[in-house]
C-alpha cells in the first residue's frame, strides 16, 4: 500500500470514528431495535423490549471498536412510553460510557385498539463520559508540554428528540441526535463539539402475516460538522413458524461523500460502503440475531469484518396483537 493509499485509510477512520460521538450508528437497529436510533420507539410496541447487543470489529487486532448496549423500553399507561439504554464503546485509546432515560408520548388516531394508527414524539435525556488514555502516549520520547500522560476523563449532557408514524404496515422515524450543542473538553477546540446528526427511517412490509414477510427499507444519516451522509439500504424476508418466527436479510451502506487517491499513476475515488447480511430468530418470547459486516473497495482498514451478536426478550405483550404486518410493532 503507497502513502495515497495509507493516506485515504486514516482519511476514512479519522472521519468514522469522529462521527461516533455517542452511540454508534451501525445495523444494530435492523434486530428489532430501532428504539437504539428514535426515543419515539419507546414504547410503540405492544410489548415491552429488552435487547443486549455486543459488536467486536477485526478480531485478532489489539484495541479493536467494540460496542455493547443494553436497552428496555415499554408502554406506561395509554399513551406514553419510557426506556433506557446504557452503553460501552471503546475504540483503541479512546472509550466512551453513557446512560439514556427516554420518554416518548403516543397518539392513536385508529378507531380501536387493534388498527395501527399512531403518531409519536419522544426525547432522550443522557449523560456521556469519555476517556483518552495518554499513559502510552509519551514512550520514548520524553515530555510534550501537550500530553498528560495520563487517562483523560470529561463527562458531558446531551439530548435527542425525535418522531415515528407507524400506520398499518408502513413507518417512518426521524431523530436529531446531539440536538444540544455542548463541549468537553477532552481533544482539541476542533474536536471537542458534540456531532449533531439527522437520521432518517423508512420501510414497508408487504406478504401474508400466516407467509413470507418482506421489508424493503431505508435509512439516511447526516453528521452536521463532518458534513457525511450515508445510506443504508435494505430488505427483510420473516417466515412464521410453530414456535416463533425464522427472519433474515441483507443491508448496504454507502456513503454519498468520497475520498480521492492515487493509484498507477492516475487519479482513483472510494466511497465508504458497507454489505451487511443478518440473520435472526425469534422463539417465543425471545429473540436471537447475527450480523456480519464486511467493508467493501479497494482501499480497507483490514480484511476483516465486524460481528455483532443481539439478544432480546419481549416482557409484558397485549393479549391481542396490532392487525397489521409490522414486525417491529408487534
Amino acid at each position: 500500500m503507497n502513502f495515497k493509499k495509507v493516506f485515504l485509510v486514516v482519511l476514512f477512520a479519522t472521519q468514522f470514528s469522529f462521527s461516533q460521538e455517542g452511540i454508534s450508528v451501525y445495523s444494530d437497529y435492523l434486530s428489532d431495535n430501532y428504539y437504539l436510533l428514535h426515543p419515539s420507539m419507546a414504547g410503540a410496541a405492544n410489548c415491552s423490549k429488552l435487547r443486549l447487543t455486543a459488536r467486536q470489529q477485526w478480531f485478532g487486532q489489539t484495541d479493536a471498536p467494540a460496542l455493547q448496549t443494553i436497552s428496555f423500553n415499554g408502554r406506561i399507561g395509554d399513551f406514553d412510553g419510557a426506556g433506557a439504554i446504557a452503553y460501552n464503546d471503546r475504540n483503541g485509546y479512546h472509550s466512551q460510557t453513557g446512560l439514556k432515560l427516554s420518554y416518548a408520548h403516543h397518539i392513536m388516531f385508529s378507531r380501536d385498539n387493534v388498527d395501527l394508527n399512531q403518531l409519536s414524539f419522544g426525547v432522550n435525556v443522557g449523560v456521556v463520559q469519555s476517556k483518552l488514555d495518554e499513559t502510552e502516549f509519551l514512550g520514548a520520547f520524553g515530555f510534550d508540554p501537550i500530553v498528560a500522560g495520563t487517562i483523560q476523563t470529561d463527562s458531558y449532557f446531551n439530548v435527542d428528540i425525535g418522531a415515528s408514524y407507524n400506520y398499518l404496515d408502513f413507518y417512518v422515524h426521524a431523530t436529531v441526535k446531539n440536538a444540544i450543542e455542548t463541549r468537553r473538553e477532552l481533544y482539541t477546540s476542533y474536536e471537542s463539539d458534540n456531532i449533531r446528526k439527522i437520521i432518517l427511517n423508512a420501510g414497508y412490509t408487504f406478504g401474508q402475516e400466516d407467509g413470507l414477510l418482506m421489508e424493503p427499507s431505508i435509512m439516511f444519516q447526516s453528521i452536521g460538522q463532518t458534513k457525511e451522509k450515508t445510506v443504508d439500504l435494505n430488505f427483510k424476508l420473516y417466515k412464521p413458524l410453530d414456535f416463533g418466527k425464522l427472519w433474515g436479510g441483507l443491508s448496504y451502506r454507502r456513503s454519498l461523500d468520497g475520498a480521492e487517491y492515487v493509484e498507477g499513476g492516475s487519479v482513483k475515488s472510494q466511497k465508504l460502503q458497507y454489505i451487511t447480511p443478518i440473520i435472526g430468530l425469534n422463539y417465543q418470547n425471545f429473540m436471537f440475531s447475527y450480523t456480519y459486516s464486511y467493508l467493501t473497495g479497494a482501499v480497507n482498514f483490514d480484511n476483516a469484518g465486524y460481528h455483532q451478536i443481539t439478544l432480546g426478550m419481549d416482557l409484558f405483550c397485549k393479549k391481542e396483537k396490532y392487525h397489521c404486518n409490522c414486525p417491529a410493532i408487534n
